[in-house]
């Protein structure tokens, strides 16, 4: 397998494009032996853990999108080895621009067979943050077709302002989707192979389609933030939540330096 801590150097135009597009795809991040080995886990642990007890049809929009669990580091060591890889969370650095990274937590994403459509919205909504130095690292477990729901950027769409104010939900699919057509933000929505690993910003607008195919998508994301950044005061209650669920302990105007939030990468 790779060692998940070997440096993947990133080059200037990736950088150059991810900050003027909000997100870039990358390929070949991970080979197959690594995805398999600890996909098997990362899944293993997303069906056994989550609490999901309906059947699709009797869910929310959101719920029917997929099947969700959080922090999956503080539950297998194997999981924490995937989540705290330096490889990752160095790329995550360089394209942020930062001297080191900090974990604000993982999540685990579990599209079910025949699953809704993730509705449009933008990450950081929900994070109590001081700045926009964060990032949202997307790892399929498998490729994902265009048929299974790959994640969809709409290109430069961290620089709106409209929707920033909307949680995820079929509002903001419908408000959203209008205000980036009407604004000129074109979507990206390519398949990704696997070894594709996308990072987008956390003000950057992007969905994801349906699964129409009798296969899951399994995916595992860590959101990565700035080791220097500071809570901010929570604007909704969402944000309240996360500050005493993801951060607990962190005071506003201070570092979020807790045990839940390590510095993952550091150029020190």
């Amino acid at each position: 397998m790779q060692d998940l801590d070997t440096p993947l150097p990133v080059s200037s135009d990736v950088i150059e494009r991810y900050r003027t597009e909000g997100f870039v795809r990358l390929s070949g991040v991970l080979d197959a032996a690594t995805l398999a080995h600890y996909g098997e886990e990362i899944t293993r642990l997303t069906l056994a853990l989550n609490t999901q007890d309906k059947p699709l049809e009797d869910r929310s929009t959101y719920d029917r999108a997929f099947l969700q669990v959080m922090n999956l580091w503080r539950t297998s060591e194997v999981v924490r080895q995937f989540v705290f890889g330096k490889r990752i969370a160095g790329i995550a650095a360089a394209l942020m621009g930062v001297e080191g990274v900090r974990l604000y937590h993982d999540q685990s994403l579990y599209k079910e067979p025949s699953g809704g459509f993730t509705p449009a919205h933008a990450d950081q909504y929900y994070w109590p943050m001081a700045s926009d130095r964060t990032v949202t690292v997307w790892i399929p477990l498998q490729p994902v077709p265009r048929d299974m729901g790959p994640l969809a950027f709409y290109k430069g769409s961290q620089t709106a302002e409209f929707g920033r104010d909307l949680p995820i939900s079929d509002e903001s699919e419908a408000q959203i989707t209008a205000a980036m057509e009407a604004q000129g933000f074109p979507i990206d929505e390519q398949p990704y192979a696997l070894g594709d690993v996308s990072f987008h910003a956390g003000w950057t607008f992007h969905r994801a389609g349906a699964n129409r195919t009798q296969q899951p998508r399994s995916v595992m994301t860590m959101i990565y933030m700035d080791e220097a950044m500071r809570l901010a005061e929570p604007v909704n209650h969402m944000q309240a939540a996360d500050w005493n669920q993801w951060c607990p302990g962190a005071v506003v105007g201070e570092v979020i330096d807790t045990p839940l939030n390590p510095v993952i990468w550091s150029a020190a």
